[in-house]
């Protein structure tokens, strides 16, 4: 939950009387209906706020605090120290400024007594808020540029976090009073002042950019591309009320050189092979595909009504054609305007795709087109009421024919597209192993959805083929997959001599998903991790406890914790996805009567060594970790035992602990240099699914939404129709029980009885068998 919401912010703008401990320059906050309570009083003098960093309020003279908003005290946050905080807020301007910029604007930082150039690729929180704070400070990542890239001292990676993606040193972390946007005069010629060169991602036709135009900052779509190797002539739609421009870039000179035209509303720009804009969407890798004229993705297909985004407003058409134009490997959608603010009458390059008038045609990026706005509310009840439709266009992937993937079915459909008998996938002759497994995968999570394009090995092509055109996109489009695709898979697997009884017999489903990932499709492991130096590379890992362990009613985080700290081992890396598989003796002999599922796992003090970490006591960097104190019940049951010098220094002063032998944390190279925050982020995975087993047969559990009760269950033969010659009816049915339970406290929740649990509840506390993580930020780099 955002805790930054319904609260009103100040910054003590004057050293307050009687509170020598606040400093000027102080961030501080009061909920918006307490404030509101405080002005419904006679006279205002004094308001009841909370510091930052600290637990109770305060009551300071309104006089010596300002107003700042939510965004201007995260801004202000980034900065460490009270009087720098204060001197900058008295800088409006700058303040201002750095609220305007977004990602992908060009800036100079300054770092060290150097101005450096760059692009912004991040704008955020480093960490999560300390203590009970809404807000944590917001830094800016900035990728550098030019000669001025290898200046810097990250690669968009902070502790152990990906925040964006840059070559090594080439990225740098900041606060927004050390970013100064790019002026426009900066593009002229001068010899003390050296070019931007942007990134120079490949336009393509659809792309948003933005450019300058007599000083000032534009955007547009670009509709046409051409030119050779050396130069590129790229024309932009600008649909503005504006005469257009052509602008002549000299690599000399980049001097921009107006040229006035007269009948067309958009412009041409003719850059040398070094500069280029943005592209904001990527492309996907396809060779020669063949689209039929009934293809239909996301909900739009020929005839839809959609709108486009220009830079003067928006624009609204129907679309009349979806392919591929020559040369170009992205889906793109040709559309006829409302208005005369296309440039052609269906025709690209001379060739016709469409009819219309003149000047009503456009071809864009398919990615751009949104649904018509002005007829929301009926489409939406038109797709209530009808799933997905199956994208029936082929693409070449990986020397196979197969279907364009579906997204995952977002929490507002899992009502209509998932929820109901004969949904989910269908289960035959001890499959359920398998159907659960997937439907965990690949229902509401994309964390994998990078092996079903992934190069893989022509003998296995057919098995990819069959995951993705057969099971994960009728799954997502209709929520349903036949039985017999399933066994179509199973016979596959048999064929390849992986098990000669995968059509038959029951299996784990850490052996079929382990065969799945490393022996078909080569994927590189999930999980690496540490031990003694070395790493160790696996896709599962099982949990195993020590016999000294004194759990009885454990969390996940807690028995991942135990097992990593009995084993001595630590994450190399953050996973994008992390398979846990419960403490079992066997699938019938549980270790636990109940285990408690952790919607989050912090796995921040389970990553190796070189990586900052913080004191569990004071929230500072910490120093010393201390395994002798990890079962000590005085602290937390939760989290490795770490400390600073001074924590450390007081908690081993005891009698008790003065055996104890802390070990040295190595701190990373260069923590503490280049102005690099002092800000620890907390690295945390979030649970997408359980696996559940009783009896032998095997169910899932599905963590769809962000709400308590987000809750569905799968079991692909909850029922059957006939005897012997039947089938098997699956079902997916909401269970919101499962977030009552999970706000009980652990005494409350000890002291449920299983068999008297709502529901389906007891069988996610009693029976799980392997829990499925996801990092929201890694998995999209995986």
């Amino acid at each position: 939950m955002d805790r930054s919401t319904n609260n009103m912010y100040f910054i003590i703008t004057a050293q307050p009387k009687y509170h020598g401990y606040i400093h000027a320059g102080r961030i501080c906050h009061i909920a918006e209906s307490r404030y509101t309570l405080e002005l419904s009083k006679e006279s205002l003098t004094k308001l009841p706020v909370i510091c930052m960093g600290s637990y109770t309020d305060t009551k300071l003279d309104v006089s010596d605090m300002d107003h700042v908003s939510a965004e201007e005290a995260g801004l202000l946050l980034a900065l460490e120290d009270d009087s720098e905080r204060l001197k900058w807020f008295r800088e409006r301007e700058t303040l201002r400024t750095a609220l305007s910029l977004t990602t992908n604007t060009p800036v100079t930082v300054d770092e060290g007594k150097q101005k450096l150039r760059g692009i912004i690729r991040f704008i955020g929180r480093l960490s999560e808020p300390k203590y009970l704070d809404p807000l944590s400070g917001v830094f800016f990542g900035i990728e550098l540029q030019g000669p001025d890239k290898g200046k810097g001292h990250t690669d968009g990676t902070f502790r152990s976090r990906t925040f964006f993606r840059c070559k090594k040193d080439c990225g740098i972390f900041a606060p927004f009073s050390r970013v100064r946007p790019v002026v426009p005069s900066s593009l002229t010629s001068s010899a003390h002042q050296p070019t931007l060169q942007a990134q120079t991602d490949k336009l393509s036709i659809g792309d948003r950019v933005t450019y300058f135009v007599d000083e000032k900052c534009s955007h547009g779509t670009v509709v046409d591309l051409n030119g050779n190797n050396e130069h590129q002539m790229v024309r932009i739609s600008t649909v503005s009320n504006h005469l257009p421009y052509v602008f002549f870039f000299s690599l000399d000179i980049m001097r921009p050189i107006p040229h006035t035209l007269k009948s067309i509303q958009n412009f041409s720009v003719c850059f040398h092979s070094e500069i280029s804009f943005h592209s904001e969407t990527e492309k996907m890798d396809v060779d020669t595909p063949v689209v039929e004229p009934d293809a239909n993705y996301g909900g739009l297909g020929v005839n839809s009504m959609v709108e486009v985004d220009f830079a003067a407003g928006k624009s609204y058409g129907t679309i009349r054609w979806i392919g591929y134009l020559p040369g170009r490997d992205e889906i793109t959608a040709g559309v006829e305007l409302e208005d005369n603010s296309g440039v052609s009458d269906g025709t690209f390059k001379g060739v016709r795709f469409f009819n219309c008038p003149p000047g009503r045609a456009i071809f864009l990026k398919l990615l751009t087109c949104h649904p018509d706005s002005r007829f929301q509310s009926e489409s939406t009840n038109h797709r209530e009421k009808t799933p997905k439709n199956e994208f029936s266009f082929f693409v070449c992937f990986s020397g196979f024919m197969g279907y364009i993937l579906f997204t995952v079915i977002y929490t507002e459909e899992v009502s209509q597209v998932l929820i109901g008998r004969m949904k989910g996938i269908q289960g035959h002759c001890n499959s359920c192993y398998m159907d659960a497994a997937l439907f965990s995968l690949f229902s509401c999570s994309s964390v994998l959805d990078s092996i079903l394009f992934k190069s893989t090995k022509p003998q296995d092509a057919p098995i990819q083929k069959t995951l993705l055109r057969d099971i994960v996109n009728p799954l997502r489009s209709k929520g349903f997959v036949e039985g017999r695709h399933i066994m179509k898979l199973r016979q596959q697997l048999e064929k390849h001599g992986y098990s000669h009884s995968f059509t038959t017999d029951e299996k784990d489903p850490e052996e079929f998903l382990i065969v799945i990932m490393h022996h078909i499709l080569a994927l590189e492991p999930l999980l690496k991790l540490s031990a003694g130096g070395k790493v160790q590379e696996s896709y599962c890992y099982q949990i195993f406890l020590d016999q000294n362990h004194n759990l009885v009613l454990p969390t996940v985080q807690q028995l991942l914790e135990h097992s990593f700290h009995s084993a001595g081992l630590k994450l190399a890396e953050v996973p994008s996805c992390l398979i846990l598989q419960m403490p079992r003796f066997g699938k019938k002999f549980k270790m636990f009567d109940k285990i408690i599922p952790s919607l989050e796992l912090d796995i921040t003090d389970l990553l190796s060594e070189g990586s900052p970490q913080q004191c569990m006591m004071c929230g500072d960097l910490a120093h010393e970790e201390c395994t002798d104190c990890f079962k000590d019940p005085i602290f937390s049951q939760t989290g490795f035992k770490l400390f600073c010098k001074k924590c450390s220094f007081q908690v081993h002063s005891n009698p008790q602990r003065q055996s104890h032998r802390p070990t040295i944390l190595e701190i990373p190279e260069g923590f503490f240099e280049h102005g690099t925050p002092h800000v620890l982020a907390r690295d945390k995975l979030e649970l997408f699914a359980v696996l559940c087993i009783e009896t032998s047969h095997y169910v899932s559990f599905i963590k769809y939404g962000p709400k308590s009760q987000d809750w569905i269950f799968f079991d692909s033969m909850a029922d059957r129709q006939g005897e012997r010659d039947g089938f098997n009816i699956p079902e997916v049915q909401a269970c919101p029980e499962v977030g009552m339970y999970l706000e009980m406290s652990p005494a409350e929740l000890a002291n449920q009885v299983p068999r008297d649990m709502k529901g389906v509840a007891k069988r996610l506390f009693c029976d799980a068998y392997m829990y499925l993580y996801q990092s929201s930020s890694m998995c999209l780099y995986r």
